[in-house]
C-alpha cells in the first residue's frame, strides 16, 4: 500500500484544519440505537474520511481506507498494548488480537485447528440442540431474546469447545458484563477490569493444569499441549486466548442474532418472506452483519511516519478504523442504509480483514443461522416489542442490551 493512498480528494472540506481536526466527543450507540453515530459517521465520510480528534488519535472512516490500512500489519501495528505503554507492558501471547507477525501467524496457526469450517459444522447438531432446550425454557408470548437466547447460547458453545463446565455460563456471562463495560478513560473502571481478568485466569487455572496432567480432546487440552518452535504454550497464554474466545466468542454471536431480529423487524414483510424461503437465512445474516456488524470500529497503533488525511503522522499514533462507517460507504454498497439481503456483501467488514480476520467467523454465521431457524419454526410471528424501550451498548458494541420480543407460537 502506498501512503498517499489515503490521502483524502484534493478539495477545500478534505484540507481545511476545521475539517480534519474538530472538537467533541465521538457519538456512541447509547443512547439511541445508533442514529447520532450513525449520521456522524456519513458527514465524516463525505468531509473528512480521516480526521483528528482533540487527543490527536486518527479516525479513518472510509471502506478503501480502512482495508488498505487492515491489509499493512508492517506500518498498522495491532500491538497497543505494547506500543501506547512504551513498552512497558507486553500482551498475552495467546491474546490473538493484539499480536503482530510473525508471532500472531504461529499462534493463529495453532489455534485454528479447532476453527477450520469442517470441524464448525460438526457443531452444529449439538448447537441446533442446545437452542431448541433454550428455547423450551421460554414461557409465555412475551420474552427477553437477550437473556433467553442470544447472550447463553455462544457462551455454552465456546465453554463446551474449551471444556470447562457450561453450568458455569452465568459466571462466563458476568465476566463478558464487566469486560464489556470497561471506560479506558476511568482509572478504577480499568482496575475493575484488571480484577475481572486476574479472576478469570485463576478460574481457568485448575482446567490447565489438569489438562498437563491428563490430555483431553477439547481447545484447552489442545492449546496445553500445542507446540510454537519446540516450546510449549505458558500458563498465562493459554488463559488470555481462553478469556479471548469468551469475550469476543460471546459478543460476536450474541450481538448478531439481536441485530437480525431488529433488522427484520424493521423491514415490513420481509420475516414471511424469509420464513416462506429459508434458502434466504445467510443472506440475512451477511446482511445484518453489514448494516449492524458487532463492532463499531477497531484500532492499529503505526509503526513508523506515514501520510494519512494529507499531514504527516508520527509512529505510536493510534488510528480507529470504523468498521461500522466502512460497511455503510456509498462508494461500495448501493443505497448502504437499506436492509438488503442477497446483495454482494463480500466487501463487509465486520470481521475485520487480512490476517487478523476474526477466527470464529464461521462459528458466528452457523450460530446465527440456527438461531433464525430455530425461532421461524417455534412462532409463527415475531416482532420487538412496542412497548419497550431499548438500552445499548455505551462501548463500541453495536447492539441492544436487551431485546424484549412478543411472539406467537406455530
Amino acid at each position: 500500500m502506498h501512503d498517499d493512498s489515503l490521502n483524502p480528494p484534493d478539495t477545500p472540506e478534505a484540507s481545511s484544519p476545521a475539517a480534519d481536526h474538530g472538537p467533541g466527543k465521538v457519538p456512541t450507540v447509547d443512547p439511541d440505537g445508533g442514529t447520532t453515530l450513525l449520521a456522524w459517521l456519513e458527514r465524516k465520510r463525505r468531509e473528512c474520511p480521516v480526521w483528528w480528534d482533540d487527543s490527536e488519535h486518527v479516525h479513518v472512516f472510509g471502506h478503501q481506507d480502512v482495508q488498505a490500512i487492515l491489509s499493512d500489519p508492517a506500518t498498522y501495528s495491532s500491538d497497543t498494548v505494547g506500543r501506547l505503554s512504551g513498552g512497558k507492558r507486553k500482551a498475552p501471547r495467546g491474546t490473538l488480537l493484539l499480536l503482530d507477525p510473525p508471532l500472531h501467524g504461529k499462534m493463529r496457526r495453532m489455534v485454528s485447528r479447532a476453527f477450520t469450517n469442517n470441524l464448525v459444522a460438526a457443531l452444529e447438531p449439538w448447537i441446533t440442540e442446545l437452542t431448541g432446550e433454550l428455547l423450551d425454557a421460554v414461557d409465555g408470548d412475551r420474552f427477553d431474546l437477550v437473556d433467553a437466547l442470544a447472550n447463553p447460547l455462544p457462551v455454552t458453545v465456546i465453554a463446551g469447545m474449551l471444556g470447562v463446565p457450561q453450568s458455569d455460563r452465568d459466571l462466563f456471562q458476568k465476566w463478558a458484563d464487566q469486560l464489556l463495560s470497561t471506560d479506558p478513560d476511568d482509572p478504577d473502571s480499568v482496575k475493575q477490569m484488571e480484577e475481572t481478568a486476574v479472576g478469570i485466569s485463576s478460574y481457568l487455572q485448575d482446567f490447565i493444569d489438569a489438562r498437563r496432567k491428563e490430555p483431553q480432546d477439547d481447545l484447552l487440552g489442545t492449546l496445553v499441549h500445542a507446540e510454537m518452535d519446540g516450546e510449549h504454550l505458558d500458563d498465562e497464554d493459554i488463559a488470555s486466548f481462553s478469556t479471548l474466545l469468551l469475550l469476543a466468542g460471546h459478543i460476536t454471536t450474541s450481538v448478531l442474532i439481536g441485530n437480525a431480529l431488529l433488522c427484520l423487524d424493521a423491514t415490513p414483510g420481509l420475516l414471511e418472506r424469509v420464513r416462506a424461503d429459508r434458502s434466504m437465512i445467510p443472506a440475512v445474516v451477511e446482511e445484518t452483519l453489514r448494516l449492524r456488524p458487532p463492532f463499531t470500529r477497531i484500532e492499529r497503533v503505526t509503526t513508523r511516519e506515514v501520510e494519512l488525511g494529507g499531514r504527516t503522522v508520527g509512529p505510536d499514533t493510534l488510528v480507529h478504523l470504523w468498521l461500522l462507517s466502512a460497511n455503510q460507504d456509498g462508494a461500495v454498497f448501493e443505497d448502504p442504509a437499506a436492509f438488503s439481503p442477497g446483495r454482494s456483501n463480500v466487501r463487509q467488514a465486520a470481521f475485520g480483514h487480512g490476517i487478523h480476520y476474526c477466527i470464529g467467523a464461521v462459528l458466528a454465521r452457523l450460530e446465527g443461522r440456527v438461531v433464525l431457524n430455530a425461532m421461524l419454526d417455534r412462532f409463527s410471528a415475531i416482532r420487538v416489542d412496542p412497548e419497550a424501550t431499548l438500552s445499548f451498548h455505551g462501548t463500541n458494541v453495536y447492539g441492544a442490551r436487551h431485546l424484549p420480543l412478543v411472539v406467537e407460537r406455530a
